[in-house]
């Protein structure tokens, strides 16, 4: 090609990155690159898979890690709490509560308050368990951390906590 066809051809824009497939193929997310909603999806799903792979596990993944925080830090908390402050509807808890109690890692017991209600412990086990994920989700988050950068993560969190604040403000309003 001459110096003049290259000079003549109209400025394109900048080519869109191809998001590798699983298989190695690639693909143009299209209009999807830009919604935020996908985005997050998407980090979401490679930051679970990189922290099941750290652990070790791919039953065992940040879920379960999540539930066991909240319920360490919030003891004989009920089910429907920590369905709410882990983000998990009851269908997407309950299978984990139930890997957790037949793993030995929780106890469920019925409220003293509320007979239509159980309550969760961690068990010793679940201690132990719970402090070797820790350090998993410690150096998980250290490489996230690293790819975030440290000027950011408090603005990216920040900005991730008021999607979740003002869409379920939204939710509650409709």
């Amino acid at each position: 090609m001459s110096a003049e066809t290259t000079a003549a051809r109209p400025k394109t824009a900048k080519a869109k990155p191809k998001v590798p497939s699983r298989r190695g193929n690639t693909a143009s997310l299209g209009s999807l690159r830009n919604f935020i909603g996908f985005q997050l999806r998407r980090a979401q799903d490679v930051s679970f898979d990189a922290f099941a792979r750290r652990v070790g596990s791919t039953d065992f993944g940040p879920g379960h890690f999540a539930a066991m925080s909240v319920i360490r830090a919030n003891p004989d908390i009920n089910q429907v709490t920590l369905s709410r402050a882990t983000g998990r509807d009851k269908s997407t808890l309950t299978p984990v509560i139930k890997n957790l109690l037949k793993r030995g890692f929780v106890q469920r017991h019925r409220s003293k308050t509320d007979s239509r209600a159980y309550c969760l412990n961690l068990t010793p086990k679940g201690e132990h368990h719970l402090q070797k994920l820790a350090m998993h989700a410690e150096a998980h988050d250290r490489r996230l951390d690293q790819i975030v950068g440290s000027i950011h993560k408090g603005l990216l969190i920040h900005l991730l906590e008021r999607i979740v604040t003002e869409l379920e403000h939204d939710l509650h309003r409709q």
